[in-house]
């Protein structure tokens, strides 16, 4: 789907240059196939509550999946032999506290975020949010239709590696080429 690569390459680039400039990711994004792997159950898991909330809280819809990057890849980085045999990891998370404070649970106990650090996550998450929504808007895309289905997931999955590249990135791991 021509429209669904375009719309990716443009928050790929929207996003890595964003972040770059607030020093939030490396030039080079890290991989990371294990928490990559989760995608696609965790989106499948994530799309009944996300979609249902999108129209009334769009960043928040959105913004939940960078969260959900961000937790999956510090659980990737602790104790990966205990969550990744989860067979629902959006739902472990989500059932803590409920989808509306999916975001305060992920950075209170999961990142273990206070301060300064706990406003500043909650302030870059919600930009990251504003800035897909943005592109998602100017796509001109038919609401309800197959192509803005697609077009969601889009914005969801780069939101989710963007949320993994982030997570990592503060964990230390970084991506240089080698000589």
């Amino acid at each position: 789907m021509i429209i669904m690569d375009k719309l990716e390459e443009i928050l790929r680039k929207d996003l890595h240059q964003y972040l770059l400039s607030m020093k939030e990711v490396d030039e080079r994004l890290p991989e990371c196939p294990d928490v990559e792997e989760k995608w696609e159950v965790i989106a499948q898991a994530y799309l009944p509550d996300g979609i249902r909330e999108f129209n009334a809280y769009p960043t928040a819809s959105l913004g939940w999946m960078m969260y959900l990057g961000m937790a999956v890849a510090k659980y990737w980085d602790t104790e990966w032999e205990i969550y990744s045999k989860l067979p629902d990891i959006y739902a472990y998370i989500r059932d803590k506290r409920g989808y509306d404070s999916m975001d305060e649970y992920i950075r209170e106990e999961v990142l273990l975020l206070k301060g300064d650090d706990y406003t500043a996550t909650d302030k870059l998450v919600g930009e990251c949010a504003s800035r897909v929504h943005n592109a998602l808007m100017h796509q001109q895309i038919e609401p309800g239709t197959k192509e803005a289905f697609y077009a969601y997931v889009t914005c969801l999955h780069q939101l989710y590696l963007f949320g993994i590249a982030i997570q990592l990135n503060r964990m230390g791991y970084h991506m240089t080429k080698m000589q």
